[in-house]
Formats: structure tokens, sequence, C-alpha cells
């Protein structure tokens, strides 16, 4: 039903790389849940008010905060898609993110009155008049939370949404409350015990729960997260078919958004190669990854020597040295000899763990004490991490 919504009100909906389809999905199931889950409040408070059931209160009031959340998600889609301009030359689109996170913490909010009158419900239990209309209210949000956590999944995913799969997420932790407060309502007629407060509890847990899971990797990407193994590998696979690149590394990824993202990656080339063919080449290669992946890359070209003789002496005695050092988990990469009339320099980019504390210059001690060298060689590295290849 809601793909078929889609396809009727959003124009071009298959394109899930357009800015502009993106953000009509979005809204187009925004409001969807804003309808759902009003309906959903209205009846469950009314009949958490005749059953005198502070559960059934509560999650009630959480379907009124995730219609809440619907208006800011439509608002959200609504900024997103707006171009870039002057002060916001890569667009507007973390402007989901930064939504996703106030999402979340009015879920953990929601989270926290909850447990607070649950609390109370246990030390001051009432009785609650079971009621068969109360059970087939809960029934039924059931169902309709699991449809929701369900479409919100799939377009999620498939438009690559963060906001979507927040609103997902809550419906599945939504789903799980509600059920337990239907176990609570059953239950607690045939055992004589008053089981609302503690289901209450459990439903403010699931919540709280909810809020830390999206929070996470909401601050996650606003920090800049480590970026898809697979799309580097893909990146990097696209460059070395450039007929002028040897080796590439150093395949860098910044997110501004789903459609917003920018690759640095430095290619290594002949020296002796013209100047004016190996830019062709690389520009060709550049404006084919942004055509068939959406990602602007800008690559660094390193010329190398291929077949100097010193460049091969003195790289096999830093490799050697490095590895003694580090083993597998350490590489070197950017390696350049400059010969001077009485000294030489080397330089080379390093690649050590995250886990290695030590600088730039005791690591360059280190290489030079286990390698051999001479006073005559001048050592100069640049520490790199294991982001991207």
């Amino acid at each position: 039903m809601i793909g078929f919504l889609i396809k009727k009100l959003v124009k071009n909906s298959g394109d899930t790389r357009s800015l502009a389809v993106r953000a009509k999905v979005g809204k187009v199931l925004g409001y969807v849940g804003i309808v759902l889950n009003t309906l959903l409040f209205v009846a469950k408070y009314l009949i958490g008010v005749l059953v005198n059931s502070i559960s059934i209160q509560a999650d009630a009031i959480n379907n009124l905060t995730d219609a809440g959340s619907n208006i800011v998600s439509i608002i959200s889609f609504r900024l997103a898609e707006k171009p870039a301009d002057q002060d916001h030359p890569y667009g507007h689109e973390r402007t989901e993110l930064i939504t996703s996170m106030f999402v979340g913490i009015a879920i953990a909010i929601l989270g926290f009155e909850t447990a607070k009158d649950s609390v109370h419900r246990i030390f001051h239990p009432e009785a609650i008049d079971f009621q068969w209309s109360a059970v087939a209210v809960l029934v039924l949000s059931i169902l309709v939370k699991f449809w929701m956590y369900l479409y919100n999944t799939r377009f999620g995913k498939r438009y690559n949404s963060s906001l979507l799969l927040a609103n997902a997420m809550d419906s599945k932790s939504d789903t799980i409350g509600t059920l337990g407060v239907l176990i609570s309502t059953l239950l607690s007629p045939v055992i004589h015990f008053q089981l609302d407060g503690y289901m209450g509890l459990i439903v403010s847990g699931i919540i709280f729960y909810s809020a830390y899971d999206l929070l996470k990797d909401v601050m996650s990407a606003l920090l800049g997260k480590a970026p898809d193994p697979n799309l580097i590998y893909a990146l990097s696979n696209q460059i070395l078919e450039c007929p002028v690149v040897i080796a590439v590394h150093d395949v860098l990824i910044h997110s501004y958004g789903p459609n917003q993202n920018y690759a640095t990656a430095h290619a290594e080339v002949d020296a002796r190669q013209s100047l004016l063919d190996v830019h062709s080449a690389i520009d060709q290669v550049e404006r084919q990854i942004k055509e068939e992946t959406g990602v602007n890359v800008s690559i660094h070209v390193d010329p190398v020597l291929l077949d100097d003789k010193m460049t091969r002496q003195y790289h096999t005695v830093f490799d050697q040295a490095v590895f003694a050092l580090g083993g597998c988990d350490w590489d070197i990469h950017d390696f350049r000899v400059d010969p001077h009339k009485d000294h030489v320099d080397v330089f080379f980019d390093l690649v050590v763990p995250y886990a290695e504390t030590r600088g730039e210059e005791e690591l360059a001690k280190a290489i030079r004490a286990k390698s051999g060298v001479g006073d005559e060689v001048r050592l100069f590295i640049e520490i790199d991490h294991p982001i991207g290849v």
C-alpha cells in the first residue's frame, strides 16, 4: 500500500539518488505516520483512562510523541532538500542527522517520564478494570506499529535515510513495548497481581535502549565515522583502471549527507610521463567516478621513479626495517629519495594502527636504528592511520 502511494504521489520515485525524490518520499511517509500515530494515541489513551492503566496511557503518549516526531521529520526533509548556498557549500542534508538526534533525545525524555510514573504505580498499585476492548486496541497497535517498522526500514534503506531508519527503530521499540503492555493487561487479572507498573518500567527500559541506539548511530555519523570499506574498495579499483595509475592509497571519504560524498585519493604514477597526459587521464577518471557513483573525488598524483637504483635500494632497506618493527600492521608509501652532494633525504608516509602512541620523531629514531643507515641519510616520515586503502 505504501509503495503504491509513493508511486502515485512521488514522480520518478525509482531515482534513489535524487535529493528531491528522497525528500518527497520522506514527507509522504511523515504524513502517513502522523495519521497513524494520532489515531493510535486517541484510541489507546481513551482505553487507558477507561481501564485505569498507566502502562497503556504511557504507550499512548509515546504514540503522540511519535506523531510530533513525524512533523519534525517533514520539516527536516524540507530543509535537507535545499540546494547548496554560499553559507553551506556542501548542502543541507545533515539537517536529517541533526533532526534524528533530537528525535533520540525526545525518546529518552519519554523513557524517563514513563519510568517515573511506573515506579509510582509499583509503590501505589491500583486495580485495572479489564476490558476486551483494551486488548483489541493493543493488538491493533502492535500490528500497525510493526507495519510502520517494515515500511520505514524498507524505504530508509532504499533511499539511504537515517531519519526513516530512526523512525523504523522507534516503531520497533513501540511494537515490543505495546506487546509487554498487552501481556500485563492479560495476565494481571489471572494472577491477581498488578503488573501494570512493572510492565511500564520494562517499556521505559525499551524506550531508553531505543534512544541510546539511535543517538549512538547519529553521533557517530556527525563525528565522522569510518567510511564503508566496500565503497573504498570500489573507488580504488576504478582509479586503478586508469592506464597511468600504478598504485592507489590514502582513499578517504567525507560525507555531508547520503548524496553529498567527497573523496580524496593518492595515485602513484610514473614520474617520467608527461604531466599533461597524466592530468588528462586523472581528470577523466574523476569525472567517470562522479557520473557512476555520485562521489566527488579529488585525486592527488604521487610521481615515482620506477627504475631508479637508489630509490629501490633505500626502499628495500626501510621496508624491511618497518616490517621488523611492526610486522604486517605497518606499511609505507609515498616513498621518495632526494640525493644531495653530501647526504640523502628519504621521505615516506608510515601507516601504523591507532593503538600506536609514539610520535613521528620517536618512530623515525626506531626505524633508523633498525635500518642501520648512516648519518648521510636524513629521514623524514609522516604518520598515517589505516583509514581507507
